[in-house]
């Protein structure tokens, strides 16, 4: 969805957008400033962790309580219920499943596990991206939001191919929404690696960067078995080593299909004329160019 004027924008009877950029940069932030806005919040990462990866999940935590004999006869005469309380702000319950691969002894999962589980969610985030224009038309129908905004994993980058134009992810993306980059900057990534430390977000990687990540810290660090891998060292190695990675990717997906928005000009936002001010701008630099 590419605009001609910035007025076509703003003169629109039904905004929709979808964001996206690195993990922690501040989209969910900005989608919950549009929602107060009376704007229909799409969280593609709560999509992911309740639809498609919500059994997942909730089975994990009943084999781990299945370890207990106590709880076991619970569950097992449905005496009790386990679920996930995922909420758009809280992702622990799909990133505890997601787990992070090393020496279980230090809280990790097999790598080969840990590999099975990135598969799922893999398909779970093109499921959740390509249900888009569904939202977009359900926020309308069911809701009656004039406005939409759907606020993207930070792997959105990952499970699109840049190369073919009729990429089904993008297609439903581009197709219904104006696809916006919230542009953080590679001075921002020791903030972005304290606040992931802090709380960590679902991290996906693509399969053949994640064989090449993991053999790259193993060598780094001179380890020659998995279980010897401190999973908390990997996933804060691994989340910087995917910032870095990513911001080309990023800035493709900007070039090709969107518009781009800085994140320390978004951090200063107050309302949705703020924002329509801002899109307006980034439609204005993109017809320059």
């Amino acid at each position: 969805m590419i605009f001609e004027t910035p007025e076509e924008f703003l003169k629109m009877p039904r905004k929709c957008i979808t964001a996206f950029g690195m993990s922690g940069v501040g989209k969910t932030h900005f989608a919950n400033n549009l929602r107060d806005q009376n704007w229909f919040h799409y969280s593609v990462d709560y999509r992911i962790g309740t639809r498609y990866m919500g059994e997942h999940i909730v089975d994990n935590f009943k084999q781990i309580a299945m370890k207990d004999p106590f709880l076991a006869k619970l569950l097992r005469t449905d005496s009790i219920y386990i679920g996930s309380n995922i909420t758009f702000n809280n992702l622990s319950p799909l990133s505890t499943y997601l787990g992070k691969p090393g020496n279980p002894e230090l809280g990790g999962i097999p790598f080969e596990e840990y590999k099975r589980r990135q598969a799922q969610h893999r398909q779970a985030e093109i499921s959740a991206m390509l249900d888009t224009p569904y939202f977009i038309d359900r926020a309308k129908r069911i809701y009656d939001y004039d406005h939409f905004i759907a606020d993207s994993s930070g792997s959105f980058c990952e499970v699109v191919d840049l190369e073919n134009p009729n990429d089904p992810v993008l297609e439903a993306v581009t197709g219904s929404s104006a696809v916006l980059y919230i542009r953080g900057t590679e001075e921002d990534e020791e903030k972005l690696i304290a606040r992931f430390k802090k709380a960590p977000k679902p991290m996906y990687y693509a399969p053949d960067l994640l064989d090449r990540k993991w053999a790259q810290f193993k060598q780094e660090n001179k380890i020659t078995h998995d279980k010897d891998v401190d999973p908390d060292a990997f996933m804060v190695w691994g989340f910087s080593s995917l910032l870095r990675h990513r911001l080309p990717l990023y800035q493709q997906i900007a070039d090709q299909h969107g518009y781009i928005i800085e994140a320390a000009d978004l951090a200063t936002m107050r309302d949705e004329a703020d924002f329509d001010a801002m899109m307006a701008d980034a439609i204005a630099r993109r017809n320059k160019a």
